[in-house]
C-alpha cells in the first residue's frame, strides 16, 4: 500500500544507516546496502519495507515476510528467518518509531491544505499589534487576536484561531480549525485539528432562581514538547492554572478540566475525563474511557485501565481497573469470578 500520495516523495534510507539512527544492531552487515522506503506490518511487508515483531504471538507471519528488515528484541531474534535482516533493539517498537519518522517525516504533524512556504497568507486576519516572528506560517481564514505572539517556525492552519494575548513558542503546530485562547504554549507542541484550549471551565453556583455562572479567570499553561489530538478539550482554571506537563500526550477526543494539573509525560487515551481540580503526577497511563473524579490526586507513575471509574485519590506507582477502580488485580479476580460463576450459571441451564 502506497501511503505517499498523502505523506510527500518517498524518503530512501541505506538500512544501515537506519539502525545506526535507531541505535539498532544489524544481524547481517552485509544487507546495510538494501534501501528502505516504507514501513509495514509483517504480513505484507515487501523488500523496501520495515515492520517489527514485540511477541510470539506473530512469529508464524515471519516465514513469509518479504521485508527488508525487522525490528526485534535479543530474546526474540533467534526466531528471525535466516535470510531476514533483524535490527535488534532493547526497545524495537520505540526503535521502529524513530525509524518511521525517518521516513515519513510529513507524517510527524498536521499538514498544511496548501503547498506554500512561511509567510502570511492575504486570506488570514492578523491583528496589527501581534507579534509574528520570522519562519511562521499563517494559511487563509486563521486569525490572529490582538498582542499575540507567535514564535519562530511555527505554523498556523487553515481556520484556526489565536485569541487576544495568548504566546504560543517556536516550532508550534496548530492544526485546522483549532482554537487557543487564555493561553500560554511552550515550543514543539502539536494542537490537532478542532482541539479547543482555554474555554470556559464548568463552574456554577446554585442559586434561589436556577445556576449562577462562576467566571473562569485562570489560564491554560501547555509546556514544551506536549501534543493534544483532534477535538480535546482543555478548559482555562477557574481561579489557578490548568497545566500539561512537558512531553505528555493526549489523545482524541479528551476532556480536561479547569484547574487540572497533569505532569510530565504522561499518556492519556481517548474518550477519557478529568473532572477539575484533579492533580495527576508524572509518567501517568491512563486508559481510553477512563473518568476521574476532581479534587484528587493521581501519584506519578499510575496506571489506569480502560474504562475505569477512578472516585478517589492514587498512590504513585499503583495499579487501577474497573468501576469504582481498584487494584488491579483485585479487579481481575473480580472479572474472572464472574465469568466462572456465569459458565457455572449456564451448564445449570442447559441440563
Amino acid at each position: 500500500m502506497d501511503q505517499n500520495q498523502f505523506f510527500g516523495a518517498r524518503q530512501s534510507i541505506r538500512l544501515d544507516v537506519l539502525a545506526e539512527r535507531t541505535g539498532s544492531v544489524l544481524s547481517k552487515p552485509d544487507s546495510g546496502d538494501r534501501m528502505v522506503e516504507s514501513v509495514s506490518p509483517i504480513y505484507r511487508a515487501g523488500p523496501y519495507d520495515i515492520c517489527y515483531i514485540l511477541s510470539r504471538s506473530n512469529i508464524d507471519q515471519l516465514r513469509t515476510c518479504r521485508a527488508a528488515a525487522v525490528f526485534c528484541s535479543p530474546d526474540l531474534k533467534k526466531h528471525i528467518p535466516a535470510e531476514l535482516p533483524a535490527l535488534v533493539s532493547d526497545a524495537p517498537q520505540l526503535a521502529f518509531a524513530r525509524a518511521a519518522a525517518q521516513l515519513y517525516p510529513a507524517a510527524m504533524r498536521p499538514q498544511a491544505a496548501l503547498n506554500r512556504q512561511a509567510g502570511i497568507s492575504p486570506q488570514a486576519v492578523v491583528d496589527d499589534t501581534a507579534v509574528i516572528e520570522k519562519s511562521v506560517q499563517i494559511e487563509p481564514f486563521a486569525v490572529i487576536g490582538a498582542r499575540a505572539v507567535i514564535g519562530a517556525g511555527s505554523r498556523v492552519l487553515c481556520g484556526a484561531v489565536v485569541g487576544a494575548d495568548v504566546k504560543i513558542g517556536r516550532n508550534v503546530t496548530l492544526g485546522a480549525h483549532v482554537s487557543v485562547s487564555n493561553a500560554l504554549i511552550g515550543n514543539n507542541v502539536i494542537i490537532h485539528t478542532g482541539a479547543r484550549i482555554g474555554q470556559d471551565g464548568f463552574g456554577y453556583a446554585p442559586g434561589p432562581t436556577g445556576m449562577v455562572k462562576l467566571p473562569q479567570v485562570g489560564r491554560v499553561i501547555i509546556q514544551d514538547d506536549v501534543e493534544i489530538g483532534a477535538n480535546t478539550t482543555i478548559d482555562r482554571g477557574a481561579m489557578d492554572d490548568t497545566v500539561i506537563g512537558e512531553g505528555t500526550k493526549i489523545d482524541n477526543l479528551v476532556q480536561i478540566g479547569h484547574n487540572v494539573q497533569i505532569g510530565r509525560h504522561c499518556g492519556i487515551v481517548s474518550q477519557s475525563g478529568v473532572a477539575g481540580s484533579t492533580r495527576i503526577g508524572d509518567g501517568v497511563m491512563i486508559g481510553g474511557q477512563t473518568g476521574i473524579n476532581g479534587h484528587i490526586e493521581i501519584g506519578s507513575g499510575a496506571q489506569i485501565a480502560g474504562k475505569s471509574g477512578v472516585l478517589n485519590s492514587v498512590p504513585a506507582g499503583d495499579r487501577i481497573g474497573g468501576n469504582p477502580a481498584r487494584p488491579i488485580r483485585d479487579y481481575l479476580k473480580e472479572v474472572a469470578e464472574i465469568a466462572r460463576q456465569s459458565a457455572k450459571s449456564g451448564d445449570k441451564k442447559g441440563e
